[in-house]
């Protein structure tokens, strides 16, 4: 009896449409896995909501991913095959299955003894004969389709001598890609961000397919390029890199890591689940795959009783959000400054009887601008979008900053110090020893 197709209700997107055989992906072990990898890692201790998950955001990008393959194929017919339909689909599916716990926060060799990023452990799942999905991927899409999908998901221009046109690749993987949309759209909302937001249905509607083989927009959705890229900014300074957001982000990998080196000296028995993410050197796929955000929370109870006080304190913070560190309320704190000034700045906290390893905490934030041509977005008229809006011009500067965090009972006293230290020449280091 061949299995029906079926309706998802989502909260963002309503109804999504999952044909029999990519339901059969969507049930394996691996993917339903992304139900349990939480999309923001620790922003639910700002926005308490914001608990959604990898796998909502993936049948999210999913359908996005129909949606604008079926306008594009309105506006050029025939410009893309069913085959080639169905694959770019399945990679805006698949594109964040290869996610550690915690999302991109684990995804560091500070926590994992086996370290690859993302799209490598995706990739080694998928071409997995171990795995449950790779076993399914394949036997939906036989070996040479599968391949052509990775072809894809890699933004290869050919496969096996078959050209892949360059708007499939930018419809997973470029400044407009269903990826971004989605998590925008659904970070927004269960976040409550008040940022405004964007309308990715005329984002798509002015989207068109160049001579090129590229994606380009119509004049008349400029406008809606505009509130699209004022999003994704307001986005990464309201949510993203909200201080308490980045301090969680500290505590946790701080704790994991200091939970690996107690595990190496003996003083810490850890799950089975923990010691295959912190301690094997060889981990497989299959192993990967069994690892999720529960794994995790599960250890803070413990963690928080034992007698180390780092791993105690971090795990203490998280389990009950008191005696977190407080930033330092200086503007403009640039990473180069910072680098000059924490070694200062942990002999202060230490003299004031604090630990300088545990009590002074930095968190650099790094993000690129709105880059023109290199991964700009294309008017018909061939020039970058920044070229007609001074809005999207404004968004081209890069921003890179640090944020030190300290014990709140001496932070005012930090800050004048901090102040001084930096007083002589604010924007110049040359002055400091």
């Amino acid at each position: 009896m061949t299995a029906p197709d079926r309706v998802i209700r989502d909260e963002i997107h309503r109804d999504i449409l999952v044909p029999a055989n990519h339901a059969q992906i969507i049930d394996t072990p691996e993917f339903q896995r992304l139900r349990s990898i939480q999309q923001l890692s620790t922003c639910e201790y700002v926005f308490p909501a914001a608990t959604h998950n990898r796998f909502a955001h993936s049948l999210g990008a999913y359908h996005l991913a129909g949606r604008l393959i079926h306008h594009l194929e309105t506006a050029h017919p025939g410009i893309i095959s069913d085959g080639d339909a169905e694959l770019v689909q399945l990679a805006a599916l698949l594109h964040d299955i290869g996610h550690p716990p915690y999302s991109h926060l684990l995804e560091t060799p500070k926590v994992y003894a086996t370290f690859a990023s993302h799209e490598t452990w995706g990739r080694r799942m998928l071409e997995s004969n171990e795995t449950a999905i790779g076993i399914i991927v394949e036997e939906v899409l036989g070996k040479h389709r599968l391949q052509r999908l990775f072809a894809i998901m890699d933004g290869c221009d050919e496969y096996q001598g078959v050209s892949i046109p360059k708007f499939l690749k930018e419809i997973v993987s470029s400044q407009v890609d269903v990826d971004r949309m989605d998590y925008m759209i659904r970070d927004q909302a269960n976040t409550g961000a008040q940022i405004g937001g964007f309308d990715s249905a005329r984002v798509m509607r002015a989207l068109r397919v160049g001579d090129d083989g590229g994606l380009f927009v119509k004049q008349w959705g400029l406008p809606a390029i505009e509130a699209y890229l004022v999003t994704r900014y307001h986005m990464y300074q309201q949510v993203y890199f909200h201080k308490v957001n980045m301090l969680t982000q500290n505590y946790l990998v701080n704790m994991l890591g200091r939970a690996r080196v107690l595990a190496q000296e003996g003083s810490l028995a850890l799950t089975e689940e923990l010691e295959q993410m912190l301690l094997n050197t060889e981990l497989t796929a299959l192993q990967y795959a069994a690892l999720n955000d529960a794994h995790v929370k599960v250890a803070l109870p413990r963690w928080a009783r034992h007698d180390d006080e780092a791993l105690s304190g971090y795990a203490k913070r998280l389990l009950s959000r008191k005696d977190f560190h407080k930033s330092l309320r200086i503007d403009d704190l640039t990473i180069e400054m910072s680098e000059v000034i924490l070694p200062r700045l942990r002999e202060s906290i230490e003299e004031a009887g604090y630990n300088p390893e545990l009590d002074v905490i930095q968190a650099t934030i790094r993000k690129r601008g709105y880059l023109p041509y290199v991964e700009g977005i294309v008017l018909e008229d061939g020039r970058d979008a920044s070229e007609h809006s001074a809005l999207i011009r404004s968004l081209a500067q890069p921003d890179e900053r640090s944020m030190v965090f300290v014990p709140e009972s001496i932070r005012d006293e930090m800050e004048l110090k901090v102040r001084e230290w930096i007083k002589p020449t604010q924007s110049s280091l040359a002055h400091f020893d």
